[in-house]
C-alpha cells in the first residue's frame, strides 16, 4: 500500500520507518530540509538496538498523498486546518486518514476541513528529531485508534508492521488520558529543560503535577468523558519508563518553534471556563509557555 506521513516531524518519521521496514510505499512529506536530507541519504532511524539509514521518499508538497490508501495526518495542532485543506484536492476518496496528533478534539477540526471522517488516534512514543532526517526513538510505539469503516484494516496493517494497535469505541477517554499526561509533563520539562526522570526529582514537582492531573480530572468528567482511577499514579510512573524523554513542547522550545501549547494546557483552560471549572496551574503554565512562543519571530 502506499502510505503518505503529512506532516513528518519525530512521531510521523518513526511510524512511517515501521511502515517502510514492513514493505509498504511511504511518502514522508515535511519541510525542505527533511526532503533534502532523505533524499540524499535516507532517512537515519536509531533505536537503543540499531542505528541505520532507510532509502524512503519525502516531499514538501502535499499533493503527495495523491493515491495514498492510508494518511497519517501528524502536524501540529496549530497546522490542522491549513494542513488539512493543502492535501483536501490531492486525498484518494477511498483513502483513510488516521490523525495522530496532540490534543482532544482534532479530528473534528480535521473532518470538518476534509468534509469526511477523520479517524483520531492516542498516540504513545517516545521519539525525537536528531537533526534534519534523523529520528530518535526512545521507546514505546503504541497506537490506540477510533472506531470507524476502517479501523480495524487500518490495525491490522499496523500491527503486522510491528506497531501494537488497538481499535476502540471510548477514544475520547483515551485522548483525555493522554492529554492529561501531556497537561502534567510538557510545560514543565519544556521550561526547565528537564527529562522526565529528572524533573519528578526536584522539589515541589510531583506536587505540581498532581495539582494538575486534578485538574484535568474535574475538567474531563464535566466534558463527558472519563479517566482511569489509577491516572495521577500512571501519569507519575512515566519518569521510569521514560526517565530520558523530554517533552514534544521542550523540544520545540529548544529549537525556536512554536509549541502546541495553546492545545494542551491551554485547551484544558478554554474547556474550564466553558464549564465553570477553576484550572489556575494549568493556566499559569499555558501563560508562561505562551509568552516564549509569542517571543518568537513571525514566521
Amino acid at each position: 500500500m502506499k502510505i503518505a506521513v503529512m506532516g513528518a516531524g519525530a512521531v510521523g518519521c518513526y511510524y512511517g520507518a515501521r511502515l517502510h521496514e514492513a514493505g509498504h510505499e511511504v511518502v514522508l512529506i515535511g519541510r525542505p530540509a527533511l526532503v533534502e536530507a532523505v533524499e540524499a541519504r535516507g532517512l537515519r532511524l536509531q533505536t537503543k538496538d540499531s542505528d541505520g539509514f532507510l532509502p524512503m521518499s519525502a516531499s514538501a508538497s502535499p499533493r503527495a498523498v495523491e493515491g495514498a490508501g492510508l494518511v497519517l495526518f501528524c502536524v501540529k495542532s496549530g497546522d490542522t486546518e491549513s494542513a488539512g485543506a493543502a492535501m483536501h484536492p490531492f486525498l484518494d476518496a477511498g483513502a483513510i486518514v488516521l490523525c495522530l496528533q496532540n490534543g482532544v478534539g482534532n479530528a473534528e477540526r480535521l473532518g470538518a476541513v476534509l468534509q469526511r471522517e477523520a479517524v483520531p488516534a492516542v498516540v504513545y512514543v517516545a521519539t525525537e528529531m536528531g537533526g534534519p532526517g534523523h529520528v530518535i526513538h526512545h521507546g514505546r510505539g503504541e497506537l490506540v485508534i477510533g472506531a470507524s469503516a476502517g479501523s480495524e484494516a487500518a490495525a491490522r496493517l499496523l500491527n503486522e508492521a510491528g506497531v501494537k494497535t488497538r481499535v476502540t469505541a471510548a477514544v475520547q477517554d483515551a485522548l483525555w488520558t493522554k492529554l492529561t499526561v501531556n497537561c502534567a509533563y510538557n510545560a514543565l520539562s519544556a521550561l526547565t529543560q528537564l527529562p522526565y526522570g529528572e524533573l519528578l526529582q526536584r522539589p515541589g514537582f510531583r506536587e505540581t503535577m498532581r495539582d494538575l492531573v486534578g485538574e484535568c480530572q474535574a475538567v474531563c468528567a464535566a466534558s463527558g468523558a472519563k479517566l482511569p482511577g489509577s491516572i495521577l499514579a500512571d501519569t507519575l510512573a512515566i519518569a521510569d519508563t521514560m526517565p530520558a524523554q523530554r517533552s514534544s513542547t521542550a523540544q520545540d522550545l529548544a529549537r525556536g518553534r512554536r509549541s502546541e501549547i495553546d492545545y494542551i494546557n491551554g485547551y484544558v483552560v478554554r474547556e474550564g471556563e466553558r464549564l465553570g471549572i477553576a484550572t489556575p496551574v494549568n493556566r499559569v503554565l499555558h501563560a508562561l509557555v505562551r509568552a516564549r512562543d509569542d517571543a518568537l519571530p513571525a514566521n
